[in-house]
């Protein structure tokens, strides 16, 4: 995935809502969400090549998400997307968080921002080697390859798309900015046409590669879930709701 969009504490009856493209090779094989564990029970989809996946929640009401985090040098002897589901098997933000420290001392892995947020905390967890954790105010938030919000680097590789993507973050989050008075699923539609709309360089179509998926998730703290999932990019594919699992 290259583009997550959190609102955290941003809604007052959803504190976790999220939007996001998920960037791919075209010949990776992958399923759709359903529930994938039952205790805790947690819904997402799968990457069928590693068994892992790249945006996911539980029925703790914990959400975690990945973006590649463009670095070089570091091996990944472990698929990143097996670290959100270890992740997703933890009660909280805060205790996954725990489990990832540990985690990228005993194995090895690409670079990576990895969002863990439920309705307490949200944090921001970077590794390129070395492993910072960011905690979000409340508000509107954009992670991509090479950043977050007001914070990106230039990447070794490819500088002018790092500093093309992180400009199409900055718009992202300018455009998807709270309303007065509107609700979740209010956003979440607005952020349903963002994802999709070139003019925020965010649905990628390329040689191979590009935008395979798109997501649209709140968390209520009563009541289920919305989920919505676009099972190609969302320029020209549906969204559709998942059913509620939880």
């Amino acid at each position: 995935m290259c583009t997550l969009t959190l609102a955290w504490r941003t809604f007052p009856d959803a504190p976790v809502v999220v939007a996001a493209n998920r960037d791919e090779a075209f010949g990776r094989p992958s399923a759709p969400p359903s529930r994938i564990e039952d205790d805790p029970i947690v819904v997402a989809p799968r990457d069928l090549e590693a068994g892992g996946t790249w945006l996911g929640y539980n029925e703790h009401g914990l959400l975690v998400g990945i973006t590649n985090r463009w670095v070089s040098g570091l091996a990944g002897e472990r698929s990143r997307g097996l670290l959100v589901r270890d992740a997703l098997r933890r009660r909280s933000a805060e205790e996954a968080s725990r489990d990832v420290e540990r985690a990228v001392g005993a194995d090895e892995y690409e670079g990576f921002n990895l969002v863990l947020a439920d309705a307490d905390a949200a944090l921001l967890l970077e590794w390129d080697g070395y492993l910072r954790v960011r905690q979000y105010d409340p508000g509107v938030h954009v992670v991509v390859n090479v950043g977050t919000d007001d914070s990106f680097f230039v990447p070794d590789r490819r500088p002018e798309v790092g500093r093309r993507q992180a400009e199409n973050a900055r718009k992202v989050r300018e455009a998807l900015g709270p309303e007065p008075g509107e609700s979740a699923d209010e956003w979440l539609d607005r952020a349903g046409e963002v994802l999709g709309d070139h003019e925020y360089g965010v649905c990628v179509h390329g040689d191979g590669y590009g935008t395979r998926s798109s997501s649209l998730v709140a968390l209520y703290e009563d009541g289920p879930e919305t989920h919505l999932f676009a099972d190609g990019p969302p320029c020209e594919t549906a969204f559709r709701p998942v059913e509620s699992q939880l």
